[in-house]
């Protein structure tokens, strides 16, 4: 594990990022005491549009209005 000062961290910082990508451990302190862990971003997959194409369906009353005894439900 590497602890780095704030003004170290504010001064190498493009460094530190690239250490933290290969998977080293960096740790900014201030004084003695360690603050932050820089650690690198999980990239997130695409989205894919149409994936559950045909999978799910909507019924033909979905719109239509609600009885009123389940209407007194969600007001309450």
């Amino acid at each position: 594990m590497a602890k780095y000062s704030v003004h170290e961290a504010k001064t190498n910082l493009s460094k530190l990022i690239a250490s933290a990508i290969e998977g080293d451990e960096v740790v900014i302190a201030r004084g003695a005491v360690p603050v932050v862990r820089l650690v690198p971003v999980i990239a997130r997959s695409k989205r894919q549009f149409g994936v559950l194409k045909g999978k799910i369906s909507i019924d033909q009353d979905f719109s239509d209005p609600l009885p009123d005894d389940e209407l007194d439900g969600w007001n309450g």
